[in-house]
């Protein structure tokens, strides 16, 4: 593994279906699937990654889902949405796994799926959670919306993948639900939640850095404000009411992680890293970098 999980590589390495050559194609084309967990056999995959697939997974079984800073226990029935960028992987603690998990590229969702809806979602917001335990009545809805999934893509009928379409908008749609439902229960006011919302959004479509070339427009709290139109101090409270953290923790966070992915899955300098992530000079990089991981970029990319 080096750090990303091709859609290639799942299939010949993770499910030994052939060679990467055999499946070279799904890089250029919409692609979804869907299996069932327990009638599959997956080589074990131990270490974070990162796809360039998104995932929805109904887990039924035990477990802890590990991402890039944290770690979440599961048990009985879960949903958990897998972006592509945040780095993670799945350690079973029970035998008995089962339940049902998709995959699909962008292309599908360029396709498919309503960018509005999708950006909207724990696929895509990190201000979402991204794990959902279920109720034994919630669980067998998603069971049902996976099981007719399932059934279409056994089937041949010409236009499935609208009709799957379909299914994945209501299945986000519900989870959209569980999300609401959770913050209506913490007493959030909604002001500061769609502000939160707005505010990761906005963080987010800033990543992931594929060139070089590329920097970093909104790197403070103050830019974001200005683009929302409102007072810093209203951002930062709104903030820190929803999240527990403060704005500027969010912000170096999502930079840090972006920088260690950066270090991890490219050949550019350390200097080239620090310029695209909007620091003036590689020595502010260097102190910010170690003050986050408690290590240099150097020492990072070293051992990683």
């Amino acid at each position: 593994m080096n750090g990303l999980l091709t859609l290639q590589e799942f299939y010949a390495s993770i499910l030994n279906k052939g060679t990467l050559e055999q499946f070279s194609h799904l890089s250029k084309m919409s692609h979804f699937n869907v299996f069932k967990r327990g009638q599959i056999q997956c080589a074990r995959i131990t270490e974070l990654h990162r796809t360039d697939f998104h995932k929805i997974s109904l887990i039924v079984g035990d477990g802890i889902v590990h991402f890039e800073d944290s770690k979440v226990p599961v048990s009985g029935k879960t949903l958990i949405f897998y972006h592509g960028n945040v780095p993670h992987v799945w350690e079973p603690v029970s035998e008995d796994q089962q339940g049902y998990f998709c995959l699909f590229n962008s292309h599908f969702i360029d396709t498919y799926l309503l960018d509005t809806l999708f950006r909207d979602t724990p696929l895509m917001n990190t201000a979402m959670t991204p794990v959902y335990p279920l109720t034994d009545e919630q669980a067998t809805l998603f069971e049902f919306i996976f099981e007719q999934i399932h059934d279409e893509m056994d089937g041949n009928y010409v236009k499935k993948y609208e009709v799957i379409a379909h299914y994945l908008h209501i299945l986000l749609h519900q989870a959209n639900k569980l999300c609401f439902q959770n913050v209506r229960e913490d007493k959030k006011p909604a002001a500061s939640v769609l502000l939160t919302t707005l505010f990761m959004e906005m963080l987010e479509r800033q990543f992931p850095i594929d060139s070089s070339d590329q920097s970093l427009a909104l790197k403070k709290p103050s830019d974001f404000a200005e683009k929302l139109d409102i007072h810093v101090n209203h951002l930062n409270r709104s903030i820190k009411e929803v999240t527990g953290r403060s704005t500027t923790e969010i912000i170096s966070s999502r930079l840090a992680n972006e920088a260690k992915a950066l270090l991890r899955h490219t050949d550019n300098s350390v200097a080239e890293i620090a310029y695209t992530l909007g620091f003036e000079h590689p020595s502010n990089f260097n102190s910010f970098f170690k003050k986050q991981t408690q290590l240099t970029p150097k020492s990072f990319r070293d051992v990683n």
